[in-house]
């Protein structure tokens, strides 16, 4: 598993904790107002002329495998004659890119003021990632990113929430479980590896309300801090002011729980 850093000049980054992994969409930007729209139109997509089925069946099995899997991909690499190259770089090309991108405000400098080293842990494919991220004005801010083809291995392709391939990463990257703080809008990630005793931040601002049948959006997504989640928070402003409760929390979380921590 390769996790080449751009060859563009990049900051020095010490060593120490924390060590922030941030998802990207969904956390970094709005996904949800129109890229992941477009996402899985086009996965639909692919899956119709790959496969020669039916639209339904096409979006039965996008959003099957992503539930069975973590990404789609793994289970059309695994049950279907795919290129799964070629299947990244068509859902992941968008020509209007910069008009498609929402942000909080300020994104860069919340970024650079929090302390320690910054990973981008995504599954979606590097190419993509970097141009979000290189858009968003945050792509000298971290020290690598992680994107799902460097999370595959000679066996198969993996995906978050796979605890075997964030092991390898963090041992690639050089930096402890214990001082990781997972920053992600999925909260079936966060409770696999709130397992592995790294701490957890829900990132709740992006979600998308669901609608009641009559059109009246429901209350708003992200109500209540599951256990395995250390910090719930709206924006990423939050993780500034929360750092050193974040931290401290960890550490007691993971005192706690050595002993019970669950190995692949």
């Amino acid at each position: 598993m390769r996790t080449p850093l751009s060859k563009r000049r990049r900051p020095h980054f010490a060593g120490g904790s924390p060590v922030w992994l941030f998802d990207l969409d969904n956390t970094l930007h709005h996904a949800s107002h129109a890229i992941f729209p477009a996402i899985n139109q086009a996965m639909t997509q692919y899956i119709i002329d790959s496969l020669q089925v039916e639209r339904d069946e096409a979006n039965r099995l996008r959003t099957g495998y992503t539930q069975r899997y973590g990404a789609a991909l793994l289970g059309l690499a695994r049950h279907h004659p795919i290129d799964p190259h070629d299947f990244l770089k068509v859902v992941h090309t968008f020509p209007d890119l910069p008009a498609m991108l929402r942000s909080e405000r300020g994104l860069a400098r919340l970024i650079a003021s929090l302390p320690g080293r910054k990973i981008v842990l995504t599954n979606a494919p590097e190419v993509y990632a970097r141009a979000v991220m290189a858009e968003l004005g945050i792509e000298r801010l971290f020290e690598r990113v992680i994107a799902i083809e460097h999370m595959r291995d000679r066996r198969a392709w993996r995906a978050k929430p796979d605890p075997l391939m964030l092991r390898r990463a963090m041992r690639e990257a050089r930096a402890p479980l214990s001082d990781a703080i997972l920053v992600e809008d999925t909260r079936s990630h966060l409770k696999h590896y709130k397992k592995l005793g790294i701490r957890t931040v829900w990132i709740v601002g992006h979600l998308p309300r669901k609608a009641h049948a009559d059109g009246i959006p429901t209350r708003l997504p992200g109500t209540g801090r599951p256990h395995y989640v250390d910090q719930r928070i709206r924006s990423l402003k939050s993780l500034r002011l929360g750092t050193r409760s974040v931290r401290l929390k960890g550490r007691h979380t993971c005192s706690r729980s050595t002993s019970t921590t669950t190995r692949p």
